[in-house]
């Protein structure tokens, strides 16, 4: 898929947005309840809010935070190979690499995917 034929860029940070949301909510039991991508030239960046289940929050109020964020990790390296699909199959570009991390207080999450480099013609476009 080439830039012009990809949906315009504030639709396509929000279907990924979207998409990340309803894969955390699948797989968690819960989604965040805010999300925001913003599109790089070979990356995407979403930010996540409001990300913890009430077991977790209570975990971390409890003086977990630790076990929390390591089995937030947990979760994510188990939801990789779905969340670079999502964003190959929506952005056309094939994901070379993913990172994600977690912040408990306030209750943020990052995911970021690093595009391979767009084709020559393809990054002249814009």
């Amino acid at each position: 898929m080439t830039t012009r034929d990809r949906p315009g860029d504030g639709h396509l940070a929000a279907a990924i947005s979207t998409a990340v949301v309803q894969l955390l909510a699948e797989r968690t039991g819960k989604g965040p309840t805010k999300a925001k991508t913003t599109l790089g030239e070979n990356g995407v960046f979403v930010v996540l809010e409001d990300n913890l289940t009430k077991g977790e929050r209570h975990l971390a109020e409890a003086g977990e935070s630790t076990s929390v964020r390591d089995t937030r990790r947990l979760w994510q390296t188990v939801m990789q190979r779905d969340m670079r699909s999502v964003v190959e199959k929506l952005t056309g570009r094939r994901v070379v690499g993913f990172l994600s991390d977690n912040h408990i207080d306030p209750d943020l999450a990052v995911e970021v995917f690093v595009l391979e480099p767009a084709p020559k013609d393809e990054a002249d476009d814009g």
